[in-house]
């Protein structure tokens, strides 16, 4: 097995890691990312990313990227619609070009990373499979097609079951006791007018008995819909979700008596995916180990009800990035700069996000939620 050298070696190739490579190459460091899927065009990037300025555009700054960040914008993205399951809206609030969360498309936002980046940046096809300790700071990955790496500064930005991190944790992610059925409604304006409507132009959320809808309308045209359910780690793996309609009649049988528009994000959609959803403890540490760090879902999974995770994994590697670049030669001084502010962001975001799940599930979701748009500094 042939093994080549790279200084910094980034493993995967979402934003985090595209990021911190990114504010590298501003501050002119070389690093090599290698990403499991095939190339840029693998996959779709679907959904929709609501964009923070204390974390997620200062990210974009740091990576002098932020103007051309602001023109793939969706206008209008940051309205919002509450309803319950009678199909009453209990809020509605428009987009008046005043909130500091802009929405833009996933796959968009990929694409301006990938872009900045010099060619050769990003090794295609690389799945890591292994990743161990070689001394003095170096260490090997191993990869599915047999080849491997060395490098002298191992950053793990491989996502929820990072190969990555058993070298500094033993910490796995956990069920969080929700799953989400995703669906699309495409062409929703021509071909699901009914669903269009309920939708509206931004952020959708209906809430009650414990379960839900979060949805919203994509640059394309579609309607994207999470179905969030309540439900024990192994429901998802009692429905066939290759037969489309049995797959919506065991989902729509957790939304029995809720209002027909609701019912029709599931009943009238044309695709459907389930998800599991995880996260890593709250608070997720680990000691300073020589040559190797974590950013993103690699280093804090959570539930993505605080809206934080893509904001996170960004900042994530803009930081670590511009803490490499101030500590030139001294890897371990970098490391610790930047795990230092790191972890107590992460711990905060987590708490943040796994209240608010408990809240948005609870007995009282829907109350409470009105509540949270409807009075004090959140309003608006």
């Amino acid at each position: 097995m042939s093994t080549t050298h790279h200084p910094i070696a980034i493993i995967g190739g979402g934003l985090g890691g595209l990021t911190a490579a990114r504010v590298l190459h501003v501050n002119g460091i070389e690093s090599a990312i290698f990403e499991l899927e095939a190339s840029a065009a693998a996959r779709t990037q679907g959904g929709m990313l609501d964009i923070h300025e204390e974390n997620g555009q200062k990210a974009l700054r740091a990576a002098a990227l932020h103007d051309d960040f602001l023109k793939i914008v969706h206008e209008g993205g940051q309205a919002v619609r509450l309803l319950g399951p009678d199909g009453a809206v209990h809020v509605s609030e428009k987009d008046d070009g005043s909130g500091d969360r802009p929405e833009v498309e996933r796959g968009d936002l990929r694409d301006l990373l990938l872009n900045s980046l010099p060619d050769g940046t990003i090794h295609w096809g690389r799945k890591a499979t292994g990743a161990r300790e070689l001394g003095d700071g170096r260490h090997e990955v191993t990869f599915a097609d047999g080849s491997a790496i060395s490098t002298d500064l191992l950053i793990g930005a491989d996502g929820a079951w990072s190969r990555v991190r058993p070298l500094v944790s033993a910490a796995k992610p956990a069920y969080t006791g929700i799953s989400f059925v995703e669906t699309d409604l495409l062409e929703a304006d021509t071909r699901h007018s009914r669903s269009s409507e309920v939708v509206g132009g931004g952020f959708f959320i209906a809430l009650g008995h414990e379960r839900g809808f979060l949805a919203h309308r994509t640059t394309t045209g579609s309607v994207h819909v999470y179905a969030a359910l309540k439900t024990g780690e192994g429901w998802l793996d009692t429905v066939g979700f290759t037969d489309l309609a049995a797959a919506k009649a065991a989902v729509l049988a957790h939304f029995e008596g809720w209002d027909e528009g609701l019912r029709g994000l599931v009943a009238d959609a044309d695709t459907i995916t389930p998800r599991r959803i995880h996260a890593l403890p709250v608070g997720h540490r680990w000691d300073r180990v020589p040559g190797v760090t974590l950013l993103g879902d690699a280093a804090h999974l959570m539930s993505p009800f605080a809206g934080e995770g893509a904001n996170l994994a960004m900042i994530d590697g803009a930081e670590l990035a511009l803490a490499i670049a101030a500590h030139p030669g001294d890897t371990e001084a970098a490391l610790t700069a930047y795990e230092e502010t790191l972890f107590p962001r992460s711990e905060a975001s987590g708490a943040e996000s796994a209240a608010s799940m408990d809240t948005m599930f609870g007995e009282r979701g829907l109350e409470q939620m009105i509540e949270f748009f409807t009075s004090g500094p959140a309003a608006g």
